[in-house]
């Protein structure tokens, strides 16, 4: 995950975005090491459309795109690696501690995250589609959804699996855990929870409930909007 580029996308959606699509959204969202990816690959694996922001967040700086070139004249050659791939953890220090800098990148990232996600999600013709997006409450994003899926464990958990998952100090692993809203804070943004703590073979028959009542309130939705 690029903790990096995803702190930057505050301001995602300056309109509603629920007034702009027709399309049904869920938000699924956790804190670091709660396991979203696993629940998100669920999804998938019942056919359900996915827009991710931490992928979006990478294609918009991938080799060869504006932005990627932008950070480069601003920062040096430096700032990518061999491959020509940027350096995020080069990035992260950028900006660390320099309001100034993330500013700077924030104006930069923001309006094309927001119109590639926006783009993606106006493609999308299923009945519903699963916005995965870390940040959500973070950012006060709730609302650009119809409903929000939290992934949840105890911080604890969050510890072990991200200090095992990216190799790093558990004062680091603490850190990056204070830099997001707390557990209680998300919980209370969630219409739906999955508690991902136990045997990951638990999850799909969880998915597929959920899939099931999603499928039933998007079509309520669409039937009253034509109403």
């Amino acid at each position: 995950m690029s903790n990096t580029l995803l702190s930057v996308t505050i301001r995602l959606f300056n309109g509603s975005m629920q007034g702009d699509l027709m399309t049904y959204i869920v938000a699924l969202t956790g804190g670091i090491g709660s396991g979203k990816s696993t629940v998100a690959n669920a999804f998938a694996n019942l056919g359900v459309s996915l827009v991710d922001a931490d992928v979006i967040a990478r294609q918009v700086v991938e080799p060869g795109t504006p932005a990627l070139n932008e950070i480069k004249s601003r920062y040096g050659q430096n700032i990518l690696l061999t491959d020509g791939c940027l350096n995020r953890s080069a990035l992260r220090e950028k900006i660390f501690n320099d309001p100034q800098e993330k500013n700077w990148l924030n104006a930069l990232l923001h309006p094309l995250i927001q119109q590639e996600t926006q783009r993606q999600l106006a493609m999308i013709e299923a009945p519903y589609a699963l916005w995965v997006i870390p940040l959500l409450v973070e950012n006060n994003l709730s609302n650009k959804a119809n409903r929000v899926l939290v992934v949840d464990v105890a911080p604890e958990i969050q510890l072990k699996r991200t200090m095992a998952r990216d190799g790093i100090s558990r004062q680091q692993a603490e850190h990056i855990l204070a830099s997001q809203v707390s557990r209680q804070q998300r919980l209370a943004s969630a219409d739906d929870i999955i508690d991902n703590s136990g045997d990951p073979s638990t999850i799909p028959p969880l998915v597929a409930s959920l899939h099931h009542r999603y499928l039933r309130l998007a079509t309520v939705t669409q039937q009253d909007l034509h109403r």
